[in-house]
């Protein structure tokens, strides 16, 4: 056993005062909290005493909502997530370009053909002149590399010639269902590739083009642990749980993976007899993950109105109705429960009908009654109607606060005057809903202290803006965390393993130098990490 002194143990983010100092933890459980005095003569010779050194533990904040391998090539491609114009972002690829060149040169391992170059969060939106890029820009800093870099929503693939012509893409390709090429006045392509048309790229990242994946996972997870994460419920493919596999099988995998299944690779699992909870206490198999619509940013979600000056009309609908029931009987008939992504309020609705058209299928008989817990991921924009849906459905609305804050301005300028419910955590847990926060990392960074700060003030750590975007949906403190704990573990199926730190429980923690329920607002996501515990193991500390 191992007992953890010298802390103020906050044990459930409903109660939010300590409730001891110390936890006592029998292999990788809890075996009970209170005071050290107490609990020490519990401890056998020899068995390990940790001093906390005053700190405050909370359960283990877990994601839920992450494209680890997304998030993990990224760190070693380039970024463009602070560009405010096309050419910083094009002498940022440039810059990263010329340095892999050099460092591959310098270790003797010079390829006979130009590798491939991958790049992430670019946002046309919010450059001094927001245009769309296209390849002939690219073109100019990337020469024959070919090169595709992910839209900062990772709904947009934008790539140059050389990645066109490597993936086979032409002027005669016809879009695919879901998706779309953007095309100049003569029909050739640009190089935007929306939605599912970007598969053949995600295709190029399956096959290992972007480096060591299992290497750059167990890097991935040093950066979590470092943000306070216990776990992560990924929205990756099978690429992804390949590596967490090798990464598990050599007992490296030290945080708790929830691993969705993507639509299309259902067969696969099937085949494989997957079902959501099966698998072990650190990689477990989650949800199917479908697509409903597209994004904001690259202004595809699906919406009753068009967005303001927008090209794409209402928007796309990425998987429509038919197959979406179909994905729904098999996916529930084999026991897995169902994660489908819908921002705009037409996807939404679509969604949740389809949700209830199950329900009605599973009361007649024709769907086996199971405890599935089915989601919706973002949730973003509702209509007014639909927010209490979610209560009666049994249905998780998983929302990333961080979102709220980083689209509030194009939010306004897309969608504004509309009578719609956005970003509605107060509105849904007010009708009863449970909600589970994460950060859909890359494309926001992976911190629950930032994405518990924008739940409860609505707005930019900077403070922008004054009083918050939508005051009104503002969460407390405890509300916040409970997304990331409570919240998180109730959508994965786990509320009787985590969320909170009581007898038989994981002993997941993170380990915080301040109460977040004592310090201003404003200093959430100030507040320093200083440790992440996973199994009763300390696996960061700082």
């Amino acid at each position: 056993m191992t007992l953890f002194v010298n802390a103020r143990v906050i044990s459930s983010a409903r109660i939010g005062e300590a409730r001891g100092d110390a936890v006592l933890v029998r292999g990788e459980r809890v075996a009970a909290v209170g005071q050290a005095t107490r609990l020490h003569p519990d401890l056998a010779a020899g068995e390990e005493v940790i001093d906390l050194q005053g700190a405050v533990v909370l359960p283990g904040f877990v994601d839920a909502h992450v494209h680890t391998g997304l998030y993990a090539r990224g760190l070693f491609s380039a970024n463009l997530r602070d560009c405010t114009s096309l050419e910083t972002a094009l002498q940022r690829v440039a810059t990263h370009l010329r340095d892999r060149v050099e460092a591959a040169k310098a270790e003797g391992a010079w390829p006979q053909q130009p590798q491939w170059i991958f790049g992430q969060a670019w946002d046309h939106n919010i450059w001094e002149v927001p245009q769309v890029p296209n390849r002939r820009a690219l073109d100019a800093v990337t020469g024959a590399f070919p090169t595709a870099l992910h839209s900062t929503d990772a709904h947009t693939w934008w790539v140059n010639s050389a990645a066109l012509e490597a993936l086979g893409l032409d002027a005669s390709t016809p879009d695919p269902v879901g998706g779309s090429f953007d095309r100049d006045c003569t029909g050739q392509l640009t190089g935007i590739l929306r939605e599912s048309a970007g598969r053949a790229v995600d295709q190029i990242l399956a096959s290992g083009a972007a480096g060591d994946l299992t290497a750059q996972l167990e890097h991935a997870q040093r950066q979590l642990w470092a943000q306070g994460l216990v776990g992560v419920h990924d929205f990756d493919g099978e690429d992804i749980r390949a590596g967490f596999a090798a990464l598990h099988e050599t007992g490296r995998l030290r945080m708790r993976v929830t691993k969705a299944i993507l639509a299309p690779e259902l067969d696969v699992a099937l085949a494989e007899g997957r079902f959501t909870g099966s698998g072990d206490a650190w990689l477990r198999t989650g949800p199917v993950k479908i697509f409903s619509d597209g994004a904001l940013g690259s202004h595809t979600c699906l919406m009753h109105e068009p967005l303001a000056g927008s090209g794409h009309g209402h928007g796309v609908a990425v998987t429509e109705e038919a197959g979406l029931r179909d994905l729904l009987v098999r996916s529930a008939s084999a026991g897995l429960a169902v994660a489908t992504h819908a921002i705009g309020d037409r996807a939404n609705e679509l969604v949740l009908d389809a949700y209830q058209w199950l329900a009605d299928q599973v009361s007649s008989g024709v769907v086996p009654s199971s405890p599935l817990v089915h989601r919706i991921e973002h949730a973003q924009h509702l209509g007014i109607e639909d927010v209490r849906r979610f209560a009666a459905l049994g249905v998780v609305p998983s929302m990333q606060p961080l979102h709220a804050t980083a689209d509030f301005e194009l939010a306004d300028r897309l969608m504004g005057g509309r009578p719609m419910a956005s970003y509605a955590w107060r509105s849904l847990i007010d009708a009863g809903a449970t909600l589970a926060f994460g950060s859909d990392a890359p494309v926001e960074p992976p911190s629950p202290l930032g994405g518990i700060h924008a739940a409860v003030t609505r707005q930019r750590p900077e403070g922008r803006p004054d009083g918050g975007w939508q005051p009104q949906e503002r969460l407390s403190v405890g509300e916040a965390i409970a997304g990331f704990t409570t919240g998180a573990a109730h959508a994965a199926g786990m509320g009787h393993l985590s969320g909170e730190i009581r007898p038989g429980m994981f002993a997941d923690f993170t380990v915080l130098r301040e109460d977040p329920y004592a310090v201003t607002p404003s200093d959430l996501p100030h507040i320093p990490v200083a440790g992440v515990i996973t199994g009763g193991r300390v696996r960061h500390w700082a």
